[in-house]
């Protein structure tokens, strides 16, 4: 096992370390390590250009996943720069804040996604651009040894997050940081040279790039990156017999299960045989309904490894390759200590308590906002916002502390945040949003609101559509009601339980 408490050697030398074993597949083909250590170096000098070292300058990376999107990563870091990466999918009004929040002044991105660069730099303004794939220079005049030396406590990464105050903000992690997390899980999941992983994650969280693609990385396995996620692909490449590893959310799992049973019998038996050749699959992100594992292990014969995991902290507790239990996340990654409170004061066994959480994977703040970081980090410790309780099986998870706080799909969205959004709607008044549970999605994203009393009600299809141009998938309602007034208390104050009720009650 790896020492978590301290970063691995540097990136670059375990990328030559790896030599000629294929790093990654993505749809312009196979590329090995030392491609990607050339390409990756040929960007850090493009980024310096007469600079010894960017000093921790944010670059935001809005690139394909797979060569491209790891390129570039690698090519910041070795520049010393500070990575913030961006979902090329999502609105360009939704990037424009992580990228003026972080003060990012360059942009590395795919030429297919320059049309969104022309709307963040109209938006952000002045932003440097650096192409990574067919556009992207090739040479570089450094050595390696002439790079910036990256010391563990440096900044390396920026993942932009909801939280309570409803406005996102930028998780930062360092070397160090991150090298614990992927010490920790290489070591809890055995991952090998040998190891073939399919990524159909996005790549502005950690689930998909640290997860994935950085452990990957680590040992020298390989990664195919077909650029999003399609049911069908993703069964026949279980049945091509070539994959090893599987990670995703539960709303990922719903579908594919989904696909199975659309598909003819030979499909259906073909698939599900390859797919018991894979050697692990993880699930996380979410809650995992149990009647989703259930079904997956009769389609595939695997049961799911449930796992819990947050943007600040990397993964922190997990079911074993020996041993999980249904609704239950295991216990802690390597490194990682764990406490259940209340009022600040431990709870006996088998009682409930907010779970806290320190060691060497935690992140080194909120970018840029203080007294959110000193209000989450108290004496080491990582106010998680979840209530969990421990038993013979692990750490079984209760819920979330803030109602205000929705997982939809895998994602973390803020309901304050939504909700400020859709009152500069030209006919919305006011409005709530709140998350109902949802076997498929985790929770789905309801939004209640009150039209001004001198504008037509809009449709749930017109909101909808005005809400995608401008917010992420994830943030979009799946529902909505148009009321006369929200349920308040006796101070005025929203109450989000009796919202939450509107939804449940019958049509």
């Amino acid at each position: 096992m790896e020492d978590v408490t301290s970063p691995p050697p540097g990136w670059l030398d375990r990328l030559a370390s790896h030599g000629t074993a294929t790093a990654v597949v993505d749809p312009d083909g196979a590329h090995t390590f030392a491609e990607l250590l050339d390409r990756a170096l040929a960007v850090a000098d493009t980024l310096l250009g007469d600079r010894a070292d960017l000093a921790g300058d944010r670059v935001a990376l809005l690139c394909r996943p797979g060569f491209d999107f790891d390129v570039a990563l690698l090519g910041v870091w070795a520049a010393g720069g500070i990575a913030v990466p961006l979902h090329p999918a999502h609105p360009v009004g939704e990037l424009t804040h992580p990228v003026t929040d972080s003060g990012a002044t360059i942009v590395v991105f795919s030429p297919e996604h320059e049309a969104t660069v022309d709307g963040l730099d109209a938006a952000a303004g002045g932003l440097r651009r650096v192409p990574v794939g067919a556009n992207a220079s090739t040479s570089t005049t450094r050595a390696r040894d002439a790079l910036p030396t990256l010391e563990a406590g440096r900044p390396a990464l920026i993942i932009y997050t909801s939280g309570t105050t409803g406005t996102p903000k930028g998780a930062v992690h360092t070397h160090g940081s991150l090298a614990a997390q992927v010490a920790a899980m290489v070591d809890a999941w055995e991952w090998s040279p040998d190891d073939r992983i399919l990524l159909v994650l996005p790549l502005n969280h950690v689930h998909g790039i640290v997860n994935v693609v950085l452990c990957a990385l680590s040992v020298g396995a390989t990664c195919e990156a077909p650029g999003g996620f399609d049911a069908t692909h993703v069964w026949e490449r279980f049945a091509s017999g070539e994959l090893t590893l599987f990670m995703a959310v539960p709303t990922i799992y719903a579908r594919l299960v989904a696909a199975w049973e659309a598909a003819s019998d030979g499909d259906r038996a073909r698939w599900s045989i390859g797919a018991e050749q894979l050697r692990l699959m993880v699930s996380g992100s979410a809650a995992l309904p149990v009647e989703t594992l259930d079904r997956w292990e009769r389609l595939t014969g695997h049961r799911l490894l449930e796992r819990y995991g947050m943007t600040e902290l990397g993964m922190v507790l997990g079911n074993t390759l020996q041993h999980r239990v249904p609704g239950h996340v295991g216990w802690p990654f390597p490194g990682v200590e764990v406490r259940l409170v209340e009022d600040g004061v431990d709870v006996a066994p088998g009682m409930p308590g907010e779970l806290l959480v320190r060691g060497p994977q935690t992140f080194a703040g909120y970018w840029d906002r203080p007294e959110a970081t000193a209000g989450s980090l108290v004496d080491g410790w990582f106010l998680t916002g979840d209530v969990a309780v421990l038993d013979e099986d692990g750490y079984r998870l209760l819920g979330r502390s803030s109602v205000d706080i929705i997982k939809t799909g895998g994602e973390k969205v803020s309901a304050l945040e939504i909700e400020e959004h859709f009152r500069r709607h030209p006919a919305i008044h006011d409005c709530a949003v709140v998350g109902i549970p949802d076997d498929e999605w985790g929770q789905r994203v309801c939004l209640a609101a009150i039209v001004h009393p001198d504008e037509e009600a809009p449709s749930e299809s017109a909101l909808r559509t005005w809400a995608k141009e401008r917010i992420a998938p994830a943030k979009v309602p799946s529902r909505v009601l148009i009321l006369e007034d929200l349920p308040r208390n006796a101070m005025g104050k929203v109450t989000k339980p009796a919202v939450a009720d509107l939804f449940r009650s019958p049509s």
